[in-house]
Parts: structure tokens; sequence; C-alpha cells
């Protein structure tokens, strides 16, 4: 087991060296990239029901809770039995978008802020530890690997460093310090369960908070779980060698890489809207803004929907989703009593991404 004794913040060592800083400039240029690609979607809503939830079911699975892209979708909006698994991604989101809400409110984030944060995750109420005993083992072997700090007043004075060192103006890049505070958060360990999901929702807030994102919408997990074992290798390496340099250059690189990828998602959202755009105008004798935005804020819709987002009757709305299924723009699908479309192409793309 790692004998790691946490380190007060700031780093008392050289943190911006010439490949840290490399890497700060690449991974800097592709969230700028990302931040502007966003401005193509008109409407942030489509945005952030698509790739909030995506982020929510992959930080989930980490954790070993784990459902499909098809059981969200219906959970959604409320047409299918929610499982346990469905549920903790649904609580995944809301308190993503909970924290979006608190960090543009303060314009800080703070530790009671993570509480409220952790609350939702957990959809419980939620304490920072105070019973000893927690540890964190390897899954394969089941040794212990690292013990985080037992004693709650040293929780709580971490806790009040790593929220300075947050909040505090100095010269160190931004990203930067989300790998350090990424780091710091994790070995602090302080809650009881879903630490990890929580720290990951901070990630992507404090780079809201930084102005580097408008929105929550920088798909973090899926990289995790594509380079899971060297993740964790890095995280030991600052543990066992005080090997800083690697970690945060593995972190730089997995925002920029991320960036890079959720453009390309968010390029390709673009891309179909356009196209459906373009056949709707062309072969369909009714088309409005807001009924192509409605086919693009979850990849399920009905008749329902039509109704109250355009304020026609339900025969109307029933005539229109026909059309677009005569022109394979929608698939409809029969679940109970009650007919959904599917957008075909976004379901697609949203299912098959990473």
């Amino acid at each position: 087991m790692s004998n790691y004794v946490i380190p007060k913040l700031p780093l008392d060592i050289d943190v911006e060296t010439k490949r840290i800083l490399k890497k700060v400039s690449t991974a800097r240029a592709a969230l700028a990239e990302l931040n502007g690609t966003t401005k193509l979607i008109p409407n942030p809503t489509i945005l952030i029901n698509s790739l909030t939830l995506q982020e929510a079911k992959d930080s989930s699975a980490i954790e070993n809770i784990i459902t499909t892209h098809d059981e969200l979708y219906k959970a959604d909006i409320k047409i299918w039995n929610i499982t346990l698994q469905t549920k903790e991604v649904q609580n995944y989101r809301q308190a993503l978008l909970f924290g979006y809400e608190l960090v543009k409110k303060h314009d800080c984030i703070l530790i009671n802020d993570i509480v409220k944060i952790q609350e939702k995750l957990e959809h419980n109420t939620v304490w920072i530890r105070k019973i000893e005993g927690t540890v964190l083992m390897n899954d394969k072997t089941n040794d212990i690997v690292y013990e985080p700090p037992q004693n709650y007043n040293d929780i709580v004075n971490y806790l009040t460093n790593l929220e300075n060192f947050i909040n505090s103006d100095d010269d160190v890049d931004p990203l930067i310090k989300m790998a350090i505070i990424h780091h710091q958060f994790e070995s602090i360990h302080p809650f009881h369960d879903g630490n990890g999901r929580t720290w990951r929702i901070i990630n992507v807030l404090y780079l809201i908070l930084k102005k580097l994102l408008d929105l929550p919408v920088l798909y973090l997990s899926g990289y995790i779980i594509a380079n899971k074992s060297e993740y964790y290798h890095q995280i030991q390496e600052v543990r066992d060698s005080w090997n800083w340099e690697d970690r945060i250059y593995f972190i730089l690189d997995w925002v920029e890489e991320t960036a890079l990828m959720t453009t390309n998602t968010i390029k390709n959202i673009w891309d179909i809207m356009w196209e459906t755009k373009k056949l709707m105008k062309s072969q369909l004798s009714f088309y409005s803004k807001d009924f192509l935005e409605l086919l693009f804020k979850h990849p399920y819709t009905k008749i329902d929907f039509v109704v109250k987002e355009l304020w026609v009757v339900r025969q109307t709305a029933s005539k229109y989703l026909q059309e677009l299924e005569n022109l394979w723009i929608v698939e409809m699908v029969q679940i109970q009593k009650e007919k959904y479309y599917i957008n075909v192409k976004l379901y697609d793309l949203l299912r098959k991404w990473f």
C-alpha cells in the first residue's frame, strides 16, 4: 500500500515545465474549438440533453453502474420502467446540471456546493466522512492500494485548502490547476460513495468557472473507459514516485482528446440537423425552426410533444410525424399503447458515440 501523504496546495514544485506548457497550448486550442462549435447549434438544450446524458452514462459505467442508451432515452421521457441503474445515471445528469447552475450563480466552487452536488448525485442527504475505515482496493486482487485521510478534521482541512486553491487567482494556467484539483479531490476521497463521479463533474464545472467552456458538454468519461489502465497507473505514479508531470500531462491530453471528439460529435449533430432541415423544407408543406429543434432535443418524440411545442391539434401533429416517417427522418415504434417516433440518424449517432 502506498504511503502517499496529501500535500497542501499550491504544490511546491514546478508544474509549468516546457512539456506541460506545450500540451496546455494544444489542449486550450481544442477547448476553444469546442466552445466555438457549440455555437453552431442555436438551441443549447439540444447539446445539453444529448451530451450530458452520454457523459452521465459513461461516468456511471466507470463505477459499474451499467445501463443502455435506449433505456436512458425511454426513461428520460417516462416511457420505460426505470431501473436502479438508469435512475443512478439520471441522478448524475441532474447533479451535473445543478452544479452548472450553481457555478453560473455563484461564480465560484465552494465545498458546500460540492456537498449539494453530491446529494443530487446520491439522491440523499450526504455528509463528509466521519467514520474511519475507508480504503481503496484493487478490484482484481482485493489488495489495499491507498488509504485516504481517516480523521474528519483532516478531511475538512484538506477540503478547505482545496476550496481556496480552486477559487484563488494566480498565474498557473487553469488547465494545470484542473489536473491538480482532480488528483487532490480523488486523494482526499471525502465521501463514502460517488467520489469519482463527483470529481468528474467538478472537472467540467471548473472549466466553466474559468470561462474555457460555456456549456457543460465536455465528454470526459469515455476517455477513462478507453484508457483505464493508464489512468490508474498515473494516479499511483504520483503516490509512489511523486510523478506529477506525467499525471498533469495525462489529464491535459485527456482534455484535448475529448474536446476534439466532442467537437466532432457536435459537428455531426449539426450536419444531421442541416440535412433534415433541407429535406423538410424541400419535401414537406410545412416547416418551422421549433419543429426541427423538437426533433433534436431528444431521440424520441410523440404526438403530444408536437401538439405542445407547435400549438397544433393532434390530427395535424399526427400528419406531420407521418410525413416525416415517409421521408425516413423518423421511425415509428409502438410502446404499449402509445406511438413514438425516433429520430433515426440522431439516435444512431448518439448510440455509436465512442
